[in-house]
């Protein structure tokens, strides 16, 4: 383990989450009027092994996040255990650790396959996922509804992947005609090729329903509902040995409060968008940069920063809207984490009002520079850097300068240098390397945020 633990999820399109047992009652030693709990005691701590992923767990402003790690702490709750997480660097390290007994379970969607049926028992949420074709949202009678349809289209994939080789199975099955191409995925990945894709720059692509479904909540315009592979079931996984476990796991899913809790977890990392809270553009031609002008002259005096910035980011963050919250439970005009408010000696409540989410910020703004003083001595070309340290969390930056180092970048300097870094943190190869701490990161959203945050910076340093 590296660090703190962190975990994810992998979840799909045709996500049946079976709230029914997925273990059974192979163990055979729990009968069907005793609970699995009353035959085996549950530990008093729950060792659990997983990985970085955009489904599993992460890290987002500081804060642990994801899908099975959200669904384990509630089981955790729940059952009154204490977790000992692992971050394990690969599936088949992970199994391994199961195998040995180094973990009671794996709370990451493990597929269940033929060759390792007899590896591991499944249990817990089961998700289904297919590959899918992703394309423009067009009308109906544009859309390419039918395999056969891919015939004459170009169709952009990663070189070397599962989905360059179901694309060219596919071109086989239906007789040729697909205009395959592949694009390096030392620098182009999955999450790449669907913005894209968004972005009109390709026309079509293929990737597994759940990554399609997490990113078609940041791109609302993208259609992902034909399957092109055959359904994959996942879910977690414990040692046959602890078949017992399972059923306990199985037997908790399926009740009332935890299958609501799954729902809404399902909900909000699937479904909710996590875009812009509104799509409002604030116009600039007035007298004034933002309806706070004051406030922000009033705390950025204070603190020592330029609050043409500091109303940018405002921007950015919530188009100045002091009731926005977000898919991640940001609040108010700066966005504040709880867990950050906290650390302010705030709440989520109190952060809702705009003086306390301006000081708030300055103060988390005061303290990323300090903390970056070393590694970006220069003070101008720091913010942008401190401004990335606010959108994703320290320690990402912190990572991307490491890799910056290591490939040759320029680690002081952020444009074409620590930015590019930044953007490779979604990329398993760069994110699984040693030099980096945190894992996985949605590098494009901080890359992204820098950008649109300067760009409204420009404009408003033109005005009085």
């Amino acid at each position: 383990m590296r660090g703190p633990l962190y975990i994810i999820l992998s979840g799909f399109i045709t996500l049946a989450i079976a709230g029914m047992s997925s273990c059974g009652n192979k163990s055979g030693q729990a009968s069907e009027s005793e609970s699995p709990d009353s035959v085996h005691r549950l530990p008093d701590t729950l060792k659990v092994a997983t990985l970085y992923s955009p489904e599993a767990y992460f890290i987002y402003r500081g804060q642990e996040m994801g899908y099975d790690y959200e669904l384990l702490t509630n089981l955790a709750v729940d059952k009154d255990l204490a977790l000992k997480m692992e971050i394990a660097p690969s599936l088949s390290r992970a199994l391994e650790m199961l195998d040995s007994g180094i973990v009671d379970l794996i709370a990451y969607a493990v597929p269940i396959t033929a060759e390792l049926k007899d590896r591991f028992v499944p249990c817990g949420p089961e998700n289904i996922t297919t590959q899918v074709l992703v394309q423009p949202k067009k009308g109906e009678s544009e859309l390419i509804t039918d395999v056969t349809d891919l015939v004459g289209k170009d169709v952009y994939v990663e070189a070397d992947s599962k989905y360059e080789a179901r694309i060219r199975n596919l071109n086989q099955e239906v007789g040729g005609g697909i205009n395959i191409h592949t694009v390096d995925h030392d620098t182009m990945i999955t999450e790449d090729l669907i913005a894209m894709v968004n972005e009109g720059k390709i026309p079509l692509t293929v990737v597994d329903s759940d990554i399609a479904r997490i990113n078609k909540t940041y791109y609302n315009d993208l259609d992902i509902t034909l399957p092109l592979s055959f359904e994959q079931r996942s879910s977690w996984a414990v040692a046959p040995s602890k078949a017992w476990l399972g059923d306990s796991i199985d037997a908790w899913l399926n009740s009332d409060k935890p299958r609501q809790e799954q729902a809404m977890l399902l909900k909000r990392y699937f479904e909710l968008s996590k875009n812009d809270p509104d799509s409002r553009r604030f116009n600039l031609n007035g007298a004034t940069v933002t309806p706070f002008d004051h406030l922000f002259k009033q705390y950025s005096e204070t603190y020592g920063w330029d609050w043409k910035l500091l109303a940018s980011q405002a921007y950015v963050e919530s188009k100045f809207d002091s009731t926005a919250v977000s898919w991640a439970g940001a609040r108010g005009l700066m966005q504040i984490m709880p867990k950050t408010a906290k650390g302010y000696g705030q709440t989520a409540k109190s952060v809702m009002k705009n003086d306390v989410a301006i000081e708030t910020a300055l103060k988390l703004l005061r303290d990323l520079d300090k903390q970056l003083a070393s590694k970006v001595p220069d003070e101008k070309e720091r913010k942008k850097f401190v401004i990335a340290a606010y959108n994703s969390g320290i320690a990402h930056v912190y990572d991307a300068i490491n890799l910056a180092k290591k490939y040759g970048l320029n680690p002081r300097k952020w444009d074409g240098n620590v930015a590019k870094a930044i953007l490779w943190k979604s990329n398993p190869k760069y994110y699984r390397d040693p030099v980096v701490k945190y894992g996985y990161s949605r590098g494009r959203e901080t890359y992204d945020y820098v950008n649109r945050v300067y760009a409204f910076y420009s404009k408003a340093r033109t005005k009085a």
